[in-house]
């Protein structure tokens, strides 16, 4: 994205919920020439502290026609509330009506939501969309949106404006159909919430029979980062280890004996995600499902 308009004046977004993700963006869009508009939280404190983050911005704890007056406005509030900031900016839009403007560009940041969500607001003529980084935000760590990938929908005047926006902050976008928002968020989920309870899990296994913390973590890390150097490498057949890879059901009995020890989520985890093993790396799915079941003393 240029730092510039074609008009010459820098390009304006305002930020409505500067929470990990809002902030992020922002921050960087400022960085590579963008004006802050108003930054709107749940509070004054909170407004004012997320203006101090991104490094510019008018804080507010409430929607004011002022966030209208960006040429993006980015919403990156809870998707529970995003119907109803959508419904509110919208009556606002509505009361300002007679104010001379060009359409304007909403974008969300929603996962798991679509652009239908800003109906509200596309009844008010703006061009509507999303715009959702495939990464964490934890609020401590600044995370890497170099070459991550960006999920971009709605309306092509949006689309557009969200496409130059992820290329602007090193990420690489991609247009998906509206109705597979939900699918491709759960597999990020996956990956970053569930996965994270898997590695927890096998901490505190560690931890049960007598390791540290720091000494679980130092068993477990280099495992993980050499499983996920393997797969970027030689694909997911040729990084699978383990005894099921081997056909190995015996140890996989073993297992399942072991954790019993442990509360029943362990147990069932385990029983999941040898199934799901079979399932997707096996070429013979049906076959090693079977075998997993009858190890494990149970009938699929």
């Amino acid at each position: 994205m240029s730092r510039s308009s074609s008009h010459g004046r820098p390009r304006t977004i305002s930020i409505i919920g500067a929470g990990r993700v809002g902030q992020t963006v922002a921050k960087r869009l400022r960085a590579l020439g963008w004006r802050i508009g108003a930054v709107v939280t749940r509070s004054r404190p909170s407004a004012r502290a997320a203006v101090r983050a991104i490094g510019g911005g008018t804080p507010h704890s409430a929607l004011t026609a002022e966030a209208l007056g960006a040429d993006v406005i980015l919403l990156s509030v809870p998707d529970d509330a995003l119907a109803s900031v959508a419904q509110r900016l919208a009556r606002i839009a509505h009361v300002n009506a007679s104010r001379k403007s060009r359409a304007k560009i909403v974008l969300h940041t929603s996962g798991a939501l679509d652009h239908r969500v800003l109906a509200p607001l596309a009844r008010r003529r703006a061009a509507t969309g999303s715009m959702h980084p495939m990464q964490t935000f934890t609020g401590r760590i600044a995370p890497r949106l170099n070459g991550v990938i960006f999920s971009i929908e709605g309306a092509p005047a949006a689309r557009r404006a969200a496409q130059r926006i992820a290329r602007s902050l090193g990420g690489t976008p991609v247009v998906i159909h509206s109705k597979h928002k939900p699918a491709y968020h759960a597999s990020g989920t996956v990956v970053a919430g569930h996965a994270l309870a898997l590695i927890e899990s096998a901490t505190q296994t560690l931890m049960k029979i007598g390791f540290t913390r720091r000494r679980a973590t130092q068993a477990l890390l280099p495992l993980i980062r050499q499983m996920l150097d393997n797969y970027e490498a030689v694909g997911p057949r040729a990084a699978w280890t383990g005894p099921l890879s081997r056909g190995d059901y015996a140890t996989i009995a073993k297992h399942a004996k072991a954790l019993r020890r442990f509360p029943r989520e362990f147990q069932d985890a385990y029983r999941a995600l040898a199934l799901l093993c079979a399932q997707t790396l096996s070429s013979n799915a049906a076959a090693m499902k079977n075998k997993v079941a009858r190890a494990l003393g149970h009938r699929l």
